[in-house]
């Protein structure tokens, strides 16, 4: 099995990593490549609810329930104790795709776009972290000629971008794009 071509988003809670997800999706969707998005939480969650047979089945022990219809199917996996899978075993999970985009799981991803809003107060995640290959932020940020800026409105810019440093050559040939030169020698000289 092949690794899905994957690139990450990172930044502080707030700096809209899911805003710029769901704005980038269709923009890239709309160039004919296909899209999935792994998102990690760092707390409890449920997508089930009480009352509904998949959560009776599911408090009853299950390990996994999955639930189908005529326009989509889910599937839950209990942990029950076992550690929480790791990136890589999550992708294998995932059915193949062009392009899958990774919300959180900082510390895995293997190129990541920063997500930065100076208004935040926080400082940028890059200086200590060699995976991040640019900053997409609201606002002009000093940065070193190696760290691309993105403008956090350009989404067509970022998916020229995401293209380029998450895709193979011979599927960027066939997206290629005007705006790709202009951040090629920043992006390659790291």
């Amino acid at each position: 099995m092949r690794t899905p071509n994957t690139i990450g988003f990172a930044g502080w809670s707030g700096s809209g990593k899911t805003t710029l997800i769901t704005r980038l999706i269709p923009v890239l969707t709309a160039r004919g490549i296909s899209v999935s998005t792994i998102k990690h939480a760092h707390h409890g969650f449920d997508i089930d609810k009480p009352g509904k047979d998949s959560y009776a089945h599911r408090s009853a022990g299950a390990t996994e329930v999955l639930v189908a219809s005529g326009n989509r199917w889910a599937l839950m996996h209990e942990l029950r104790g076992h550690p929480e899978p790791d990136l890589g075993e999550l992708l294998a999970r995932l059915a193949p795709v062009d392009l899958v985009l990774v919300e959180g799981f900082k510390r895995t991803t293997s190129i990541k776009i920063e997500v930065y809003r100076p208004s935040l107060g926080k400082p940028l995640i890059y200086p200590d972290d060699p995976s991040v290959v640019a900053i997409a932020a609201d606002m002009s940020v000093p940065l070193p000629a190696t760290i691309p800026a993105l403008a956090l409105d350009d989404i067509e810019a970022i998916a020229d971008f995401v293209v380029f440093q998450a895709m193979p050559t011979e599927r960027q040939l066939s997206l290629s794009s005007e705006r790709m030169p202009a951040f090629k020698n920043a992006a390659r000289s790291r």
